[in-house]
């Protein structure tokens, strides 16, 4: 099985078959998701000195911090997507 890559911005790349979720890190459920998943080491910081704008959580438990939005993250993944289904 080959990893789908998907690019989520300035060079940043997760493998797409390991994301449960793309949220916002607004809320406080999510917040507190960030500083529990901090403070065991969970955190991938892929914003490169930016605003967060999208939480990416992974099936490993760490949770991918972006600076693009989720709704760009998601249709990233399925266009991707798409140009593999032709």
């Amino acid at each position: 099985m080959q990893a789908e890559m998907l690019h989520i911005g300035f060079g940043g790349v997760v493998a797409a078959n390991r994301i449960l979720a793309i949220v916002s890190p607004d809320s406080a459920p999510i917040k507190r998701m960030i500083r529990e998943a901090n403070d065991a080491g969970r955190i991938i910081d892929m914003t490169y000195g930016r605003r967060t704008k999208a939480v990416i959580v992974l099936d490993t438990g760490h949770l991918a911090l972006a600076a693009l939005q989720p709704d760009t993250i998601v249709g990233r993944l399925r266009q991707q997507r798409e140009k593999e289904a032709m």
